[in-house]
């Protein structure tokens, strides 16, 4: 069994005992245990920025309790430990995932506005936590574009040609083979590709899009050789397709079992973290879960 753990948050919330719910079947599917967290929120008075958690202390939660009531007839399919902590959830939750392999929220909370399509906490723990961060939506999200041929279990992964991110590909590959899942590994490029010559005049491409998709498509099966090679057992389908990366993630988030992207990595003139456009639309839209996975760590 790996020592750590599948954290999963949880406020009561319709949407976090759903997200409860998937963590419960990641641990289980990683022979890891399940750590429930509720985060109780500071007062408004309360000095965030000098205490960021209080001690745990599970009893007499309701939260958890409820909690426990609902994973009682599941008991046996991951050890679950009960945490409560106080503190600011978007700073908490973080965090915790400094100790996780997995941690798992649902899209919305009991607190903001409702009509919000993913909350501040969700958002916060995508951007700075440690592990990879697996948002839940809420079922019923409509997504444009036809569904996968094949009904088979199917993990979804964003394949940055120019720059790649191994942390990312490892995490898919390892996803789509516990799941006996098939990875569809989608490679986008820009396109069309239009310049300006003078005020108000486009000039057509000097490329060829044929020539832009193959190039595209190699740079793609080049940098799935190694994972391929050490998981054998995944089957992995590269697709380059011209346009919106987000718009084609959505897109085959329908149906799917999970959508894999990453998280953009600091820069000199950048230092804070940052998801990227393409990370936030496809948590924000995307139809199925959704795994946030932060950047590789830079070789030495």
């Amino acid at each position: 069994m790996s020592a750590a753990p599948v954290i999963a948050a949880v406020d009561g919330s319709t949407d976090s005992l759903r997200a409860l719910d998937w963590a419960l079947d990641a641990a289980r599917r990683r022979a890891a245990p399940l750590r429930v967290v509720h985060v109780r929120q500071y007062a408004a008075w309360g000095q965030a920025d000098v205490l960021v958690a209080g001690p745990p202390e599970a009893e007499g939660d309701p939260v958890l309790d409820e909690v426990r009531t609902r994973l009682a007839d599941r008991a046996g399919e991951a050890p679950v430990e009960y945490v409560a902590v106080e503190g600011v959830p978007g700073a908490v939750l973080p965090e915790l995932g400094a100790d996780a392999q997995l941690l798992v929220l649902g899209s919305r909370g009991r607190g903001g506005f409702a009509s919000l399509l993913l909350g501040s906490n969700g958002l916060a723990a995508a951007r700075d936590a440690e592990c990879p961060v697996v948002i839940v939506p809420r079922p019923g999200r409509e997504v444009h574009g036809q569904g996968p041929a094949e009904p088979v279990p199917r993990v979804v992964v964003g394949l940055h040609a120019d720059s790649p991110d191994e942390g990312v590909l490892s995490f898919a590959f390892a996803e789509a083979a516990r799941r006996d899942a098939r990875l569809q590994v989608i490679a986008a490029y820009p396109w069309p590709v239009q310049t300006w010559s003078a005020p108000g005049q486009l000039v057509p491409p000097l490329v060829d899009q044929d020539a832009v998709e193959h190039e595209t498509r190699a740079l793609a099966e080049g940098f799935l050789a190694p994972h391929r090679a050490r998981r054998p057992e995944v089957r992995a389908d590269a697709e380059a397709l011209p346009g919106d990366a987000a718009g084609h993630l959505v897109a085959a988030s329908k149906d799917a079992d999970l959508v894999v992207v990453g998280r953009h990595r600091r820069r000199l003139l950048a230092p804070a973290r940052m998801m990227g456009s393409v990370t936030q639309a496809v948590l924000l839209h995307a139809a199925s879960p959704v795994a946030v996975v932060p950047p590789a760590p830079p070789e030495d």
